[in-house]
């Protein structure tokens, strides 16, 4: 990797998000290793038989060069690197959920090395069907790790270990905080122990997980409603398992 002021070279990354720019153009948003995330303007990818279009293409692994000094950058050149993810079915939808969402929360031009590891590791594991929902649970707790957001899943406010055998409530700001007795709403504290161990095994553990991490990335997502989620919900797969996968 070679950088200068205004040009980067050999830089590691993903498509998260494209859309058309400009009559023959595409904006795109990558999730770059070195840089965290990047939008560029990729010229002549609409054109019929325009070899550009896999700089446009999701869940590939690809060497990119590219310039400018603002926000916006041009790309000057790309390189598919390994093979292709190819996700299809529910795990397309899985796979553009995570996109979405590492596209609304990370900041741009913010490297987050270990969580393009982690989303690495996800799109290796989400061809697997029996294998979705603990990825998708597990790479959006690692999101708001990395982000300085996550709360801890092995102490509650008070500094007390989380044990077992008692109940919780949560404030998504803070963390857990100890129940004389399970509220409506609240979580065992087994199960939050499973979750800290990314054991998903058991499917209550996995129930609890989907509505704890729902209301953890409520606060940091706001109002606007993740689009992924809203077309799975209309497609065709959305009446088959794992519809629960989606947070």
């Amino acid at each position: 990797m070679t950088t200068s002021a205004d040009r980067f070279e050999r830089q590691s990354g993903y498509v998260l998000h494209s859309r058309p720019y400009r009559e023959t153009s595409a904006l795109v948003d990558y999730f770059s290793q070195q840089q965290g995330l990047v939008r560029a303007v990729v010229k002549g990818v609409r054109g019929a038989r325009s070899k550009q279009r896999m700089l446009t293409q999701p869940f590939q692994l690809m060497e990119l060069n590219w310039r400018g000094r603002g926000e916006l950058k041009t790309l000057l050149s790309g390189e598919p690197m390994g093979s292709l993810s190819l996700l299809q079915g529910r795990a397309l939808w899985c796979g553009l959920y995570l996109n979405e969402l590492t596209l609304r929360l990370i900041p741009p031009a913010d490297p987050f090395p270990k969580l393009f590891a982690y989303y690495q590791l996800a799109l290796e594991r989400l061809t697997d069907p029996q294998q979705q929902e603990p990825v998708l649970r597990i790479y959006e707790r690692q999101l708001l790790q990395q982000l300085g957001l996550g709360i801890d899943f092995d102490c509650c406010l008070n500094d007390q270990s989380i044990q077992a055998e008692s109940a919780y409530r949560l404030d998504p700001h803070q963390g857990f905080i100890r129940s004389r007795q399970m509220e409506s709403g609240g979580y065992q504290g087994r199960e939050l122990l499973a979750i800290a161990r990314d054991d998903f095994q058991d499917e209550e553990v996995r129930r609890t997980a989907k509505r704890l991490m729902r209301s953890l990335l409520a606060v940091h997502l706001g109002d606007r409603p993740l689009r992924s989620r809203e077309l799975f919900q209309a497609s065709p797969v959305a009446p088959h398992p794992p519809q629960e996968a989606l947070s």
